[in-house]
């Protein structure tokens, strides 16, 4: 019987392998017993069967003809395709795509929809945003998956896209920026982070044990508390200026789609509940247009199709405060990447050894500098399409390399991305909720597996997540600060990763040998 191939899985691409394991029988004889092999090689006869030419292997390699095929050795069977490399058929592969499209969607338009609001951005240019945003992801996606060479690429099934962690510090350095130089300093301090990103990723691996889920876990928790009051706003209608803010049809029109998200993933089956955040959205929209609360005028004033221009938002700018910020957070992300590569190689059953992660951080690097040219923000993993991958057992990369085309096309179409614009606030609001607090949960079983039993890692916890929350609690704390300090502490986020890191070396790596060392980074 043919055995399964032990070596190393192609990373080209190939087609599913066939189901049968056992080579065919060449005409056996059950009448004529089998001769022994040195016999079959002194009789004439049998040598100028075994020397036969064959269509697919030498000559020399195979059997007797006469002999039964139990009784024949082992052949060696060409290399079974890795499941991550596999090519599904059109059925199967455009189903999957769309699970993840449906997993991310909401979570790549957040940032811009946040950040383009805070800066007073009109429609037109929230339009803009949202397709930069689209444009990016699917670029990093299909980077991520195919890979180039040795240089770039994992070539696992993972998702890369603009990811929340550095929403609370962009807003940090937009309320510290002058107007119309909000964006361009944002956009510089992101393209440093992306070159630090390149010039630390190959020896990121190293310091991983200074972010171990102690404080990813606080970082994680910190970005769904800190941003809780984006969708609270969002509920009230947005716009805090406004004579109805808060009027009791914004709120009402939240709840509906706050309920409609929960019965979904209460009672729906399959795609139905992955997707029920998208399908929550939709008719939350579908309910505000009799009461006059969705706007479709950005809808018809889109282009339908074009090409994002280069600083369409104004040349970047690079500010000392606003990039150390950032590049706190780019660590933050770099952890968060790599982890999710150790999950999914798990997940794939596929080794995720130094070279595979620095060649997916260097992919994050690439997205995160090139991205602020176009409009994008910083890039990471997207957990929850690990969590897709885990739950269908699709492991092919092609499913998310079509998914990440999907979201280039959307890029390229800013009509399609004024579809997202144009859904009522307080329908983001409701589901901003459920968004944000997934997060928040997302942190808190992180934390789960930190060793909490221990007192030291308690008060860490403690500490970090109290810097972390000031800047919500007493948004004027850090008034009579510098303008730098303003910059870094004014955003919950890099407050709390940054006093998180301090406190784990001092408990855990400055001249301490602990009984109970602290857990590494898991891939969970």
């Amino acid at each position: 019987m043919a055995q399964p191939a032990t070596g190393p899985a192609p990373e080209g691409p190939c087609s599913t392998p066939p189901e049968t394991t056992t080579a065919p029988a060449s005409a056996p004889t059950a009448e004529r017993p089998a001769q022994p092999r040195a016999a079959a090689e002194h009789n004439p006869a049998e040598r100028t069967a075994a020397n036969r030419p064959a269509a697919n292997r030498p000559a020399a390699n195979r059997p007797p003809a006469n002999r039964p095929a139990a009784d024949r050795p082992a052949q060696p069977r060409p290399a079974v395709c890795h499941p991550v490399d596999e090519k599904l058929p059109f059925s199967r592969l455009v189903p999957a795509a769309l699970q993840h499209i449906a997993a991310m969607y909401a979570g790549v338009v957040t940032p811009p929809l946040i950040i383009g609001q805070a800066v007073g951005l009109d429609a037109a240019g929230m339009t803009r945003l949202i397709a930069a945003s689209l444009l990016i992801a699917g670029l990093a996606t299909i980077l991520q998956t195919i890979g180039v060479t040795n240089v770039a690429g994992n070539r696992l099934p993972f998702v890369n896209a603009a990811s929340s962690a550095g929403i609370a510090p962009m807003l940090a350095i937009a309320e510290t920026s002058a107007p119309g130089h909000q964006l361009p300093a944002i956009y510089g301090a992101v393209m440093v982070a992306g070159v630090f990103c390149l010039a630390v990723g190959p020896f990121f691996g190293r310091l991983l044990r200074f972010f171990p889920p102690l404080v990813t876990g606080v970082v994680i928790t910190l970005i769904g508390v800190t941003l809780m009051p984006v969708p609270v706003s969002w509920a009230q209608g947005g716009d805090e200026h406004a004579a109805d803010f808060g009027a009791m049809k914004y709120l009402a029109l939240a709840a509906f789609t706050l309920v409609v998200i929960l019965l979904f993933q209460r009672f729906g089956k399959g795609f139905v509940k992955q997707i029920a955040l998208l399908l929550g959205l939709f008719l939350g929209t579908l309910a505000a247009i009799p009461f006059g609360m969705a706007d479709f005028a950005t809808l018809r004033e889109a282009p339908v199709a074009a090409l994002p221009s280069p600083f369409a938002f104004g040349a970047p700018e690079f500010q000392p405060a606003a990039i150390l910020s950032l590049c706190i957070v780019m660590l933050v992300l770099m952890t968060e990447s790599s982890a999710g590569m150790l999950a999914l190689g798990e997940i794939c059953e596929r080794r995720t050894d130094g070279r595979t992660i620095t060649r997916g951080l260097r992919t994050d690097g690439i997205a995160t500098l090139i991205g602020p040219v176009f409009g994008g923000f910083p890039t990471s993993a997207f957990a929850q399409n690990v969590g897709v991958v885990s739950l269908t057992r699709v492991r092919s990369r092609y499913v998310v390399a079509v998914a990440g085309g999907a979201l280039l096309v959307l890029g390229l179409f800013p009509v399609l991305g004024a579809v997202v614009s144009l859904v009522p606030m307080p329908v983001l609001g409701g589901a901003g909720i459920v968004l944000f607090g997934s997060i928040a949960v997302s942190g808190i079983r992180t934390l789960s597996e930190a060793g909490l039993d221990d007192s030291s890692n308690i008060i860490l916890v403690a500490v970090a997540l109290g810097a972390g929350i000031i800047p919500l609690a007493a948004p004027t704390f850090y008034a009579h600060f510098p303008a730098w300090a303003q910059t870094v502490l004014g955003s919950g986020i890099s407050a709390g990763a940054l006093v998180a890191v301090l406190l784990n070396l001092f408990f855990h790596h400055l001249g301490t040998r602990r009984r109970h060392p602290v857990p590494a980074l898991k891939s969970s």
